[in-house]
């Protein structure tokens, strides 16, 4: 597969979990839990729908759908590109507020979507 077909499926699936992420994120911290674990909950919603739009659409091959074996490495990447977005979120948070964290939330996200479509591409859905 071509990597400008996946990445332009990969950038429409990102949109789309970013969106559901940065809402959950906003929602949940505007009514008053602590911006981390609002990121936490956020992260955990779009990655449900990107772990399952990306390998049914984005890296599919053949027909192949991901399996546990892809699953356990998503929960990999998943875990270190949440722990890394939380730190900046809430970094930014402490220093600027909340509504400076909601809004370098996808600034922060975006940046780490590189290394997450480079990690999924050639690991993740391999």
């Amino acid at each position: 597969m071509s990597w400008l077909r996946q990445g332009r499926h990969f950038i429409v699936v990102g949109l789309a979990q970013g969106l559901l992420d940065w809402s959950v994120m906003v929602a949940l911290s505007h009514f008053g839990l602590a911006i981390g674990f609002a990121n936490v909950a956020g992260r955990l919603s779009g990655a449900l729908l990107g772990y399952w739009l990306n390998g049914s659409i984005t890296f599919a091959r053949d027909g192949h759908r991901p399996g546990w074996h892809q699953f356990g490495r998503y929960v990999v990447l998943w875990c270190s590109a949440t722990t890394l977005s939380t730190a900046a979120v809430s970094l930014i948070g402490a220093e600027f507020g909340l509504r400076a964290a909601w809004l370098g939330k996808p600034l922060v996200d975006g940046v780490l979507a590189i290394g997450s479509f480079l990690a999924s591409r050639h690991w993740v859905y391999r």
